[in-house]
């Protein structure tokens, strides 16, 4: 009697070939964080993006003018996924410190301010398009690199405004006196002042009788 071995089911493809495997999206996390000095007053964003291994491979960070903390983090999440869109990133975890951002993009909290509205609606559509997307709230110790680059970009802004007298450059001034004649609506002198082009004469008339 002729014994026939039975084959265990094959877990390949067509004609015995490996069956393709399904390939594992890469996650990348971007931290978020935005600030306004004044609330409102000068504001911007830091974002600081990892790829899957949790290597940095971008700091974003933009001064946006006058306005208050909340538009400024969702300015700083609208940045991330815009950056993730552009790269061709398909997964996307976001860390923010802002509470209020992240229960209003969870659908916790209801978007009531009609600056937010627009950007609230902007964020949500742009995280649709993502194949996995999550948002979670970190301390603000977990969020220190993105805090410091909204710093980097307000300090940017106002270093020019507060730079101190002493540190401007000083002009030279010296005090020269001569007399001129007042004719056909010029003042003349009466002798060659040698002065170079451009410079700026300070002029203060005595009348002699």
């Amino acid at each position: 009697m002729t014994t026939h071995r039975r084959m265990p089911p094959s877990s390949g493809g067509l004609f015995g070939d490996p069956a393709p495997e399904a390939k594992r999206i890469a996650s990348y996390q971007a931290n978020v964080d935005g600030g306004s000095r004044g609330n409102p007053g000068p504001a911007a964003y830091g974002v600081v993006i990892r790829d899957g291994r949790g290597d940095i491979v971008a700091r974003l960070k933009k001064y946006i003018g006058q306005n208050t903390n909340n538009v400024a983090e969702y300015f700083g999440l609208i940045a991330a996924l815009d950056y993730a869109q552009t790269h061709d990133i398909r997964a996307l975890r976001i860390e923010s410190d802002s509470e209020l951002l992240v229960k209003q993009m969870r659908g916790q909290y209801k978007v009531k301010s009609s600056d937010l509205r627009p950007l609230f609606e902007r964020a949500k559509k742009m995280s649709q398009t993502f194949e996995s997307f999550r948002i979670d709230h970190v301390y603000r110790e977990q969020n220190r690199e993105a805090d410091a680059l909204v710093n980097q970009a307000l300090d940017e802004v106002s270093r020019p405004s507060s730079v101190s007298q002493a540190e401007k450059p000083t002009q030279r001034e010296s005090t020269l006196r001569f007399f001129a004649r007042y004719k056909d609506g010029l003042l003349q002198p009466e002798s060659d002042l040698n002065l170079p082009d451009g410079a700026e004469v300070e002029v203060m008339i005595r009348l002699r009788k």
